[in-house]
């Protein structure tokens, strides 16, 4: 295997930034009342402001998912002084494509209208960019091609909007005095979630003219032989834990009256189970494996999607024996939000463009994605 090489990213956030009390008058409001659970959301997560491909003006889309990421891409050309049609293998990932098929990185290739290349879609929730990412990073380090750029995107804002959960509410008219609004585990990612796109350059020799981030090894692990589903969406949970897909349903107006399209979270077993899973039982694995020490890292780059989790990801670190102080953490979180697939490359580029790098640094990154508990681990070394 050759060595391969973060030479570039690009980013895009939509918009202007949406503060904490503007945000349903952007998404707008469901059955026209106040969500009685924002307010108690917004200060665990410590997020004061977002990005929606939403025009607060008028409550239009600006942007669908393969626009936002096409965008993401052409900041990197540009950047990076990168011809779109070098480009030899691009790979995309996201949790919500436009639509079922086409897949979302074809839509993505559309949206460039460079020449013909392998084109890759990888889903998922939060480590479907990362997923991305290794594939991109395999075909780079395998000889197979000289370069991929890989994307991470999301565009959820737009399935948060009050009138996406309005025929829920109109079917149970009748329970409204005692049930006024649509239940906490799908309000509670409406103020949890927004959007943004990053794109990757990855190359099989590091820049001549400034810092590039060597991949030393990136480990991926899944614990859904162990837990239940925990985010979900064109589903309901049953009581047993199962699923019901959108397509199990005998009488299509259940679909809108039981909101099987809106994205909701088990907010219980997330608490449970996250922190621990990931840190406990996936990271000591990959700290094993790699012999990996706390003081031979000198970025920590860990995705959360509540600051509520912080105190909880450095107490388990400790547990273990693996302190790593705040001093080196990064994350933008408070400012820019939870881009899901993004985040982590949102969170990347900025540290990057910081200047707080320096040649030798190890960056370690940490992705927890709840949809069924699967975890991304990544370590790069600046070069």
């Amino acid at each position: 295997m050759v060595s391969a090489y973060i030479t570039g990213i690009g980013v895009f956030l939509p918009n202007e930034p949406i503060n904490n009390e503007e945000i349903e008058n952007v998404l707008g409001l469901v059955n026209g009342k106040p969500s009685r659970s924002k307010s108690r959301i917004l200060k665990n997560n410590g997020i004061k402001s977002r990005y929606y491909a939403i025009d607060p003006k008028t409550g239009k889309q600006t942007h669908n998912n393969a626009q936002l990421t096409a965008q993401a891409v052409h900041n990197l050309s540009k950047d990076y002084n990168l011809p779109l049609e070098k480009i030899e293998c691009l790979v995309c990932g996201t949790s919500g494509p436009d639509q079922f098929i086409p897949n979302h990185a074809l839509m993505v290739h559309g949206e460039l209208g460079c020449p013909p290349c392998e084109v890759i879609a990888t889903s998922g929730v939060c480590c479907a960019g990362v997923t991305a990412f290794k594939y991109g990073y395999m075909s780079v380090s395998s000889g197979l091609t000289k370069n991929a750029v890989t994307t991470g995107s999301e565009l959820v804002s737009n399935a948060l909007t009050g009138i996406y959960f309005q025929p829920e509410i109109e079917a149970k008219i009748q329970d409204l005095e005692t049930k006024p609004i649509i239940a906490f585990e799908k309000d509670f990612l409406r103020w949890m979630l927004s959007d943004a796109a990053a794109a990757v350059l990855i190359t099989d020799t590091p820049r001549q003219d400034g810092l590039s981030l060597r991949i030393d090894w990136i480990d991926i692990i899944s614990f859904a032989n162990e837990l239940d589903t925990c985010m979900y969406m064109g589903a309901i949970k049953k009581a047993d834990g199962s699923l019901q897909g959108w397509r199990e349903v005998e009488n299509p107006e259940e679909v809108s009256q039981e909101s099987y399209f809106a994205l909701k979270q088990d907010a219980k077993l997330l608490g449970e189970n996250v922190v621990m899973y990931g840190i406990q039982k996936g990271f000591t694995q990959v700290r094993d494996k790699h012999n990996l020490k706390p003081d031979d890292i000198t970025w920590y780059l860990p995705h959360y999607s509540s600051e509520h989790f912080k105190q909880s990801l450095h107490d388990e670190l400790v547990e273990i024996g693996f302190h790593i102080p705040f001093d080196k953490w990064f994350t933008n979180l408070t400012y820019k939000g939870n881009t899901g697939s993004a985040s982590i490359f949102v969170m990347l580029e900025e540290l990057m463009s910081s200047g707080k790098v320096e040649r030798g640094d190890k960056i370690f990154c940490l992705v927890p994605e709840s949809a069924r508990f699967s975890y991304a681990y990544m370590h790069l070394t600046a070069i």
